[in-house]
C-alpha cells in the first residue's frame, strides 16, 4: 500500500514532463515571435516562390543573382538599422551611394587612379557626407528628415553633374571582381566548387560550436535561455540550410566576393550592437534620449558616429553597384533609401527607435529581395511589384505597433 503511494507522484510526474517540455517550448515561441517571426516568413516567402515558378528561385545561377541584386541594400540596411535604432532617419542613402558610383567612374576611368586608392579616397567622401549631415542632426538639432532630405537633392544634384549627365565606364577589371568575381577553387573541383563547399561547412560548423559555447555559458551564469529541445532543433536546421545554401552556389561558381564583404560585415555588426559598450548605448538612447543623457551616455556623438558609420556603408554599397554594372549612371541608386528603410521595418526596427536586430534587417532585406525577384520570374509588372511591397511594409509596421500597445 505504501508502495502504490511514493510510487504514485513519480508516475505522475514522469507522465506530466513530455507535457511540460512542450508547454515550454509553446511558451519560448510565444514570447519569442517577434524573433523568430520574420526568418519564418522569409522561409514561407521562399517556399511560396519556388513552387509557383517550378523551381526556378534556387536554381544556383537565379540564387547567384539574388543575392549580387541584394548585396548592396544588405550593406546599407545594417548602417541604416543603428540610425534607426538611435531615433533618427537617413533619406540620402540612395543619393549618397549613386554620388559615390559617380566619383569612382570619375577618378578610376577619367584619371586613370588605381582602384585601391580611389576606393579608398570614396569611402573617405561617404565618411566626410555622414559626419557633415551627422553634425547638422546632432549638433544643430536639426531634425534627422529634414537633413537628409536636403541630402538627398544635392547628391543626387551632384552625381549628376560630376558624370555631365552621361554615364561613364567600363571600370577596370580588379575593380568589377568587387561585386562580380568568386573566390578561387583551389582544388580545381569540376561540378562543385570545394573550397567554397569547405568554407561553407567551417562556417557552419564555427556557429554551431559557438552557439553551443553561448548558451552554455548563459547557463552558467542562470541567465534564462531557451529550451534545450528548441536550441537544438532551431541550431540543427539553420546549419542544413547554411550547408545546402553553400552547396547551391558551389555547384555554380562558387561563393561570391561581395557575400564574404557581406559576411564579415554582418559578423561585424552583430558584435558591435550586441557585446559593445557603444551598442547598447545606441538602444538606450533610442528607447529614451532623456533618460540615456541623465545616464551619462554622450547621445550628440552617438548620433554623429552613427551619421558617420551611414555614409561609409552607403559608399561602399555605391562602389558595389557600380562595380556590378560596371559603369556609373546619373539614375544609380534612384529609390535605393526606401529599399534600405523598408528592409529595417520589416526586420523588427521600431519606426520610434531603440529595437531592432541586425539579422533582423539582414532577414527584411532579403525578404524585399526574394519579393522582386520571385514577382519578376512570374511576370509580375512594376506597378503591381511596388503595390505589394507597400502593403508588406505597412503590414510590418501594424505588427510593430500592435506588439507595442501589447506590451
Amino acid at each position: 500500500m505504501s508502495q502504490m503511494t511514493t510510487s504514485s507522484p513519480t508516475a505522475s510526474a514522469a507522465a506530466h514532463t513530455p507535457a511540460k517540455s512542450a508547454r515550454s517550448l509553446l511558451d519560448h515561441a510565444k514570447h519569442n515571435l517577434r524573433e523568430y517571426g520574420m526568418l519564418i516568413t522569409l522561409v514561407a516567402i521562399m517556399g511560396f516562390f519556388q513552387y509557383m515558378t517550378d523551381g526556378t528561385l534556387m536554381q544556383p545561377l537565379n540564387l547567384t543573382n539574388l543575392i549580387l541584386q541584394n548585396s548592396y541594400i544588405v550593406i546599407m540596411a545594417l548602417g541604416m538599422l543603428l540610425v534607426i535604432v538611435a531615433g533618427h532617419i537617413d533619406l540620402s542613402v540612395g543619393s549618397v551611394c549613386g554620388f559615390i558610383g559617380a566619383l569612382a567612374a570619375v577618378l578610376m576611368v577619367q584619371y586613370q587612379w588605381h582602384f585601391v586608392p580611389a576606393t579608398l579616397a570614396c569611402l573617405v567622401c561617404g565618411g566626410l557626407i555622414g559626419a557633415v549631415q551627422g553634425w547638422f542632426v546632432a549638433f544643430s538639432r536639426i531634425p534627422s528628415f529634414i537633413v537628409t532630405l536636403a541630402g538627398m537633392l544635392v547628391f543626387k544634384g551632384l552625381a549628376l553633374a560630376l558624370l555631365a549627365g552621361q554615364s561613364v565606364g567600363p571600370f577596370p577589371e580588379s575593380f568589377q571582381m568587387l561585386s562580380s568575381g568568386f573566390i578561387p577553387d583551389f582544388a580545381n573541383g569540376e561540378g562543385l566548387r570545394i573550397t567554397s563547399m569547405v568554407l561553407g561547412l567551417a562556417v557552419a560548423v564555427a556557429l554551431t560550436v559557438s552557439a553551443v559555447r553561448e548558451r552554455a555559458n548563459r547557463l552558467k551564469h542562470g541567465v534564462h535561455t531557451e529550451p534545450a529541445a528548441f536550441f537544438a532543433i532551431k541550431t540543427a536546421v539553420f546549419a542544413l540550410l547554411l550547408i545546402a545554401f553553400s552547396y547551391l552556389l558551389a555547384s555554380y561558381k562558387g561563393l561570391p566576393n561581395v557575400l564574404v564583404v557581406m559576411a564579415l560585415l554582418i559578423v561585424f555588426f552583430e558584435f558591435v550592437t550586441s557585446r559593445t559598450t557603444v551598442g547598447r548605448r545606441i538602444y538606450a538612447m533610442g528607447g529614451n534620449e532623456k533618460a540615456a543623457k541623465l545616464s551619462g551616455v554622450k547621445t550628440e556623438r552617438l548620433s554623429f558616429y552613427a551619421f558617420i558609420n551611414m555614409g561609409v556603408l552607403a559608399a561602399l554599397a555605391g562602389l558595389v553597384f557600380a562595380a556590378r554594372l560596371n559603369t556609373a549612371t546619373p539614375k544609380a541608386g534612384l529609390g535605393f533609401e526606401l529599399d534600405v528603410i523598408a528592409a529595417c521595418f520589416i526586420g523588427g526596427a521600431s519606426a520610434s527607435g531603440g529595437v531592432g536586430k541586425v539579422m533582423g534587417a539582414v532577414i527584411g532585406a532579403f525578404v524585399m529581395g526574394v519579393m522582386n525577384n520571385g514577382m519578376s520570374i512570374l511576370g509580375i509588372g512594376i506597378d503591381y511589384q511596388q503595390v505589394i511591397k507597400g502593403v508588406v511594409l505597412l503590414a510590418a509596421v501594424l505588427v510593430d505597433v500592435y506588439n507595442k500597445n501589447k506590451a
